[in-house]
């Protein structure tokens, strides 16, 4: 049986196959390919809808236990395509 994690977008369970870590390194919302990273971490789907609810929540904030504003604009832009693997090269 695999895990069982928590979106924080959402706030729905789902398999931790289907959802993306992320980690806070300097005050930005990182993704964690392999979850592996060392610190506090946070499940999302890879859906923009939900990474949008869990900023406009502050829910990124509440679950990697951190104060302040965080940036996001790394996960952003993963979300629209940008690092993403094309033809095999990134």
């Amino acid at each position: 049986m695999e895990p069982v994690r928590t979106c924080v977008g959402c706030r729905t369970r789902a398999p931790r196959s289907a959802l993306l870590r992320v980690v806070c390194v300097d005050s930005a919302v990182i993704p964690d390919e392999r979850a592996s990273m060392p610190g506090r971490g946070a499940w999302v789907h890879e859906t923009s809808e939900c990474v949008n609810a869990a900023v406009r929540r502050r829910a990124f904030v509440r679950a990697l236990r951190v104060s302040g504003p965080l940036n996001t604009q790394t996960i952003e832009k993963r979300l629209n395509g940008y690092g993403q693997e094309v033809n095999g090269s990134k």
